[in-house]
């Protein structure tokens, strides 16, 4: 259970005064975000900031070392990015992001801009942590693992309903999917006493009447990478982001391609919706400018916290120290996080923890 009442975690607005400067967090509710958006963060972090976006692992964006808050809020409503002052730090809402385009038994983008709107429309979700996030699974299995608060999935006979990343056994239809959502939601808010988290109550199964929580959904460890066939036989682009860094100028380079665009819970991107001519040439452009297109690269498997010296916890340059391992190792399928402290921030839901001492690194966790 947390002990501090007040909830620091980082917003547009509400920032986080991190050792290398404020730092502003950019919800992206499902990870969509259009061109011209992702041009107007490029150009935040460029004049605001340190001129680099960070991925994060829950299809969100972060801006490091602003230097004018006010006049990043400006830029990012100017271009919808904070549509709620109010509700703007609990838009957490991660979904398939290959949805509606590849696969998977229903296309839940829709779902994703019914709850989006919802929970802005709810006054009493104000007061829901800003760690507090949803999933909706398309059917595939790809994000219901990661261990949501609250979550639906596609199953052949019905919606299931989940806490923690566990399947309920409650079973909603299509058009209730987004109130039973909602209503985990505002039933949390008002019984959670210190707890930011469903994982944290005594028991969660009070939140789903008529529910009790069962086996936690499988794991995926990676996305997608690549060239990547659409259904309607148009083309998507996912390209990793190493330890998920996206310099400004690459963010331009994906912007021009002028294409919708998604930010998955494994800091890559999804460029979509394009004919093979242009797939190929934005392939050509982007991957000598770092983004990583190869499945067998050792930075599927690589991944740090912000470490030294953003971090004042940390006790090393984790960053550093994990890119170091990267350009030593070939092997993608040992799933690898290295942390500057034992909070062990954005660690991963399967893989192992490294956690930096002073004089080398220890297992925090092992790999599962």
């Amino acid at each position: 259970m947390r002990t501090r009442d007040q909830d620091a975690c980082p917003g547009a607005l509400q920032l986080h005064q991190a050792a290398d400067g404020p730092l502003v967090r950019v919800r992206l509710p499902g990870g969509m975000v259009t061109a011209a958006q992702l041009a107007t963060l490029a150009q935040a972090s460029r004049q605001f900031g340190s001129g680099r976006l960070e991925l994060t692992a829950r299809g969100n964006v972060q801006i490091r070392a602003i230097t004018d808050p006010a006049r990043v809020a400006d830029l990012l409503g100017s271009a919808g990015l904070l549509p709620s002052a109010t509700h703007e730090r609990v838009r957490n809402i991660v979904a398939s992001p290959l949805s509606g385009r590849v696969g998977g038994r229903v296309d839940v983008r829709r779902w994703v801009g019914e709850l989006d709107t919802a929970i802005q429309a709810e006054a009493a979700l104000t007061s829901l942590p800003g760690r507090f996030w949803f999933s909706i699974d398309d059917g595939r299995g790809d994000v219901s693992g990661l261990g949501a608060d609250a979550g639906l999935h596609q199953l052949d006979d019905g919606i299931a309903l989940l806490l923690a990343g566990r399947d309920t056994g409650v079973r909603v239809a299509a058009d209730e999917a987004v109130g039973a959502l909602v209503g985990v939601a505002k039933r949390f808010v008002e019984t959670r006493g210190n707890a930011w988290r469903i994982c944290e109550l005594a028991d969660p199964n009070l939140l789903v009447p008529g529910g009790r929580v069962g086996d936690r959904l499988p794991r995926v460890a990676a996305p997608p990478v690549g060239w990547i066939s659409q259904d309607d036989g148009r083309i998507a682009l996912s390209a990793v982001a190493p330890l998920g860094i996206v310099p400004s100028r690459t963010a331009d380079y994906l912007a021009a391609i002028d294409a919708p665009l998604v930010i998955t819970p494994w800091r890559s991107v999804l460029v979509c919706d394009l004919d093979d001519a242009v797939a190929d040439a934005a392939l050509r452009v982007l991957a000598p400018l770092g983004l990583v297109f190869d499945e067998n690269s050792p930075w599927l498997s690589i991944s740090a916290c912000v470490g030294s010296p953003g971090c004042a916890y940390s006790a090393a340059d984790v960053r550093a120290d994990a890119a170091a391992f990267a350009a030593q190792t070939a092997d993608p399928q040992h799933r690898r996080h290295f942390v500057g402290c034992e909070r062990a921030c954005g660690s991963p839901p399967v893989g192992e923890v490294l956690v930096a001492t002073g004089d080398g690194y220890r297992t925090l966790r092992a790999r599962p």
